[in-house]
Order: structure tokens, then sequence, then C-alpha cells
């Protein structure tokens, strides 16, 4: 009777629970955009690379010198910290993933350590973008006063492909954002 209750006012409120053996297609959906959107951005910034010739005045009275020059990820630390934030984040969308289906929405314990593991990949993705995306505006922007010129007017097609990994991975996190949101809205429904 009392159950009966329960579920009469549940169904007033719009309340629908999950029940055992039944995962919300809402939460597998976004961790399989997680998923896609991390590996993009790691794939992306990950095979990011151009090659240029520079011209360099050494001596004001010479002819400019020649200089073949090359961008690579690999030359900026906060763009190894990206691709590498990124790759956690693929892989934990992918352990996620398998653990949500194996637990199949009974398991409170399973459900906590996700949730918080979500957080985590929160701050770390937001980290990794803050210092890449630090790093990309002085490449765009330059800052005269340390001297630093721009880099982005002779390496385009890299800084272009920096700026969508960067955005990719924007998404992703967004998107791990959304999965704690709608944990913290199920833990509200249930009491």
């Amino acid at each position: 009777m009392d159950m009966q209750y329960k579920e009469e006012i549940n169904d007033e409120v719009g309340i629908r629970s999950v029940g055992k053996g039944k995962v919300k297609r809402s939460d597998l959906f976004v961790r399989f955009l997680a998923l896609v959107l991390t590996l993009a951005a790691a794939v992306v910034l990950g095979v990011n690379s151009q090659s240029t010739t520079v011209s360099v005045k050494i001596v004001p009275s010479l002819p400019p010198v020649n200089l073949p020059v090359t961008a690579k990820w690999l030359y900026m630390s906060a763009f190894v910290y990206l691709v590498i934030a990124n790759a956690i984040a693929c892989f934990y969308a992918t352990m996620s993933l398998v653990l949500t289906l194996a637990a199949r929405g009974g398991k409170k314990n399973v459900t906590l350590i996700v949730t918080i593991l979500d957080i985590v990949m929160v701050a770390l993705l937001f980290s990794a973008m803050g210092a890449a995306g630090a790093v990309g505006l002085i490449g765009l922007k330059g800052n005269s006063h340390l001297q630093w010129g721009k880099v982005c007017n002779v390496f385009d097609k890299f800084c272009h492909q920096t700026a969508a990994a960067i955005i990719l991975s924007f998404n992703g996190s967004i998107c791990y954002l959304l999965l704690v949101v709608l944990a913290t809205i199920n833990v509200y429904k249930k009491f």
C-alpha cells in the first residue's frame, strides 16, 4: 500500500525513476559524445605540425637568411598537457560507459565513483584548455612587454588546428559538466 502511494505521487509530479537493469539513454549519449569529442581533440592536436621557411635578417648590410622552421604540438608543454588530458578523458569515457552499462543503474557505489570522476574530468579538461588557450593567445597576439612576437601569422594552419582542438576539448568538458548536472538532478529527484 505504501509503495503504491509513493508511485502515485511520483507519477503526479512527473518523476520517473530508472528501474533496476535500465540506464538512462541521455547519460549514455552524453558519455559517448564526450568520448568522441575528447578523442577528436587529442587526435587533431596530436597530428598538428607545420613547416615553413622564415627570412631572418642577421646583419642589416647583408641579405636575409632563409631558415626552415617547424611548429609541433610537442614543442609546447601546454599543448602536450592538452593532448594528454584529452587522452585521459577519452579513456575514462570508455571505462565509464562500460561501468555504467555493467552496473545497470542499480549500484549506488559505482554511480558515486563515476560522478566523482566526472567532476575530476571537468577540472582536468578546463585546466588543460586554460593552459593551451593562454599559450595560443600569446601565439596569436604576441606580448610586446616581453618582446615575444606573433607566430600565428607564420604558422596559420598550426594555429587554426590548435584552436579547433581547444574548441573540441571545450565541448567535451561541457559534456562532462552536463553529466555532473544530470547526476545532481537524479539525486535531487530521489529526495
